[in-house]
């Protein structure tokens, strides 16, 4: 590793997070507990609302005193800036559009900068979730060492984005990323310091910055006072949730259905419509949206209990009881599920019968 990725000048902070979704947050806490006590509440949070409303998440987590400050990041996607797009169009030459990528990834970064809230150059360590969004390209357009972690629960398992998104010529590709002329996500940077994973196993093509750091070990060694915390922090209305729980029917089989932002709204309706008339018959269907699914539904399923999409399903698992005898998910990941006794991801072959098979199998296509 070049010098300039160990060595850190002017260093006056210790760790900044930067978070683009509730799961991320819910990571950050598990990962700040467990720091020691000294090192704990030193930290400052990044809200990146590019693609989440957090709402008041940043008042609610502030007054627990996990970290020292907590900031909002108004990260703008490159369709934000419209002298970006004439580098993005395909002119089906190879070298005509590494020469545009590599012009793209420098000027948007620049462009970006106006709109980073802090000085990531202050801090010892900076861990970024999802760094294919723009706070990656910025990093490494500032030459600022990083440390990336996975966007979701084992998320390199199911789709590996960074040969996905650069298909043909990825060699090539990865080592422009390596030279920072380009820039590749999930480990390929050059400012990338190690990319954190739940799991190495079954991802297809591990790397050498592939470092594992297990969910599940995190969650083990919580307190019943950090418990306690993260439920705080990300449950607005604890009134609520207890009713929730207490309405669920322990005589009969209860089943809850994770929903997922798949497809356009028509389908995704038709989808989890699909799903509860399927499961209605075994049992109770309890429905947990995700927290970036837009579908109402309360509305469109006023039958059937709702839990709040705010609240990461991890939340559950802090509860200590196994609330459904089964949980069911389309293309989202169940080895982290503790809240219920069985649970199935139903997988690409379910979604081949709502859209076409290419947009949800990824790894196939490399």
């Amino acid at each position: 590793m070049s010098k300039d990725l160990n060595v850190r000048n002017n260093v006056t902070k210790s760790r900044i997070y930067v978070c683009h979704t509730y799961y991320h947050v819910y990571v950050t806490m598990l990962k700040e507990f467990a720091l020691p006590k000294e090192e704990q509440g030193t930290a400052t949070l990044v809200l990146s609302k590019m693609s989440t409303d957090f709402e008041d998440l940043q008042s609610r987590l502030l007054k627990l005193g996990v970290f020292e400050e907590i900031l909002l990041f108004d990260e703008k996607p490159y369709t934000f800036f419209e002298e970006l797009a004439k580098y993005k169009v395909d002119y089906g030459n190879f070298v005509k559009n590494m020469v545009n990528r590599i012009i793209f990834t420098k000027k948007f970064a620049r462009l970006q900068s106006a709109y980073v809230p802090v000085d990531f150059s202050q801090y010892r360590e900076v861990y970024v979730f999802c760094d294919s969004d723009p706070i990656g390209y910025y990093l490494n357009y500032k030459r600022i060492p990083y440390h990336s972690v996975e966007d979701g629960l084992n998320s390199l398992v199911h789709v590996d984005a960074a040969r996905y998104d650069n298909r043909g010529n990825f060699p090539i590709k990865a080592f422009l990323a390596k030279l920072n002329l380009i820039f590749i996500q999930n480990g390929y940077s050059k400012y990338c310091v190690d990319m954190e994973v739940n799991q190495i196993e079954g991802i297809r093509y591990p790397i050498k910055k592939h470092k594992e750091v297990p969910r599940r070990e995190l969650e083990a060694r919580l307190t019943e006072e950090e418990k306690k915390l993260i439920i705080q922090g990300f449950v607005a209305d604890a009134s609520r949730l207890r009713g929730l729980i207490e309405r669920i029917d322990d005589e009969k089989k209860n089943i809850v259905i994770l929903t997922e932002p798949l497809c356009e709204l028509p389908v995704r309706k038709q989808i989890f419509s699909d799903l509860i008339e399927e499961y209605k018959k075994q049992g109770t269907v309890v429905l947990k949206p995700h927290p970036r699914d837009v579908l109402d539904y309360e509305k469109e399923f006023p039958e059937h209990l709702v839990f709040d999409k705010r609240m990461p399903m991890e939340i559950l698992n802090l509860l200590g009881q196994e609330f459904f005898d089964l949980a069911v998910a389309v293309l989202t990941d169940i080895n982290g599920i503790r809240f219920a006794g069985n649970a199935v991801r139903l997988g690409p072959d379910f979604m081949d019968k709502y859209e076409a098979p290419e947009i949800h199998r990824q790894n196939e296509q490399f």
